[in-house]
């Protein structure tokens, strides 16, 4: 009889219960454990947020990076602020289904459905 079923054994006649036997797949990745707590935590939506701001200078280029700068994603919503009205006109008129397309492809449609452009 080994020392484990002995050790149970002795327990479970103290307590008049048997040993609830231990699970042996207690270990998971982190990412894993991350993918499902993030969005319990709320937190899932501010890390795409920061893969966006991250990502923007390669979705718009060097110059409309250089005036405009992703403020806030929520509810799939991303608002920029551009520092110019003509930049905010040129942004909303020519370029705001490239750069929806570019930003879902990404990032995915749950992720991103809209981008709205502000004044600083």
């Amino acid at each position: 009889m080994s020392s484990d079923s002995l050790r149970a054994r002795v327990i479970a006649e103290w307590r008049g219960l048997p040993e609830a036997s231990e699970r042996k797949d207690r270990c998971s990745l982190v990412s894993d454990v991350l993918q499902k707590l993030l969005p319990r935590m709320g937190l899932n939506e501010r890390l795409s947020e920061q893969q966006v701001k991250e990502a923007w200078l390669e979705v718009v280029g060097a110059f409309l990076a250089q005036h405009s700068v992703p403020a806030a994603l929520s509810g799939g919503v991303l608002l920029v602020q551009v520092l110019q009205p003509s930049v905010r006109y040129e942004l909303e008129r020519n370029w705001k289904a490239e750069i929806l397309e570019k930003l879902q492809t990404r990032f995915g449609k749950k992720v991103i459905r809209d981008v709205k452009f502000r004044i600083s």
